[in-house]
């Protein structure tokens, strides 16, 4: 099945602590379900010093489902579902379905 969501779409969060907020995707798990989002369910993670890194405390983003998120219409900012059309190229395209607006990637 095609990826409804991908790396650098624009996503709006739909349950937990961060509601409502939106954010660029950086990372897509689809065996696991899971999508990273910018500057969204930042969580603290206290580290080691290595030969790499300073050590200390640092504040990153944490994975949240699929489920919780939906892609933000290109129109409006608001959530929307995605659908499939094929173009008049003849490749198959990823559609906004509250806006019917083709979706960039």
């Amino acid at each position: 099945m095609a990826a409804k969501i991908k790396k650098g779409d624009t996503v709006v969060i739909l349950t937990g602590k961060d509601k409502g907020k939106s954010g660029e995707v950086l990372h897509v798990s689809p065996k696991e379900s899971r999508v990273v989002v910018q500057g969204v369910n930042l969580v603290k993670r206290h580290t080691r010093p290595s030969a790499l890194s300073q050590g200390g405390i640092l504040t990153k983003e944490a994975a949240l489902h699929l489920s919780n998120v939906a892609l933000a219409d290109p129109k409006s900012g608001k959530a929307t579902r995605v659908g499939f059309s094929v173009a008049k190229d003849g490749s198959k395209v990823r559609v906004a379905k509250k806006s019917g607006e083709t979706v960039s990637a």
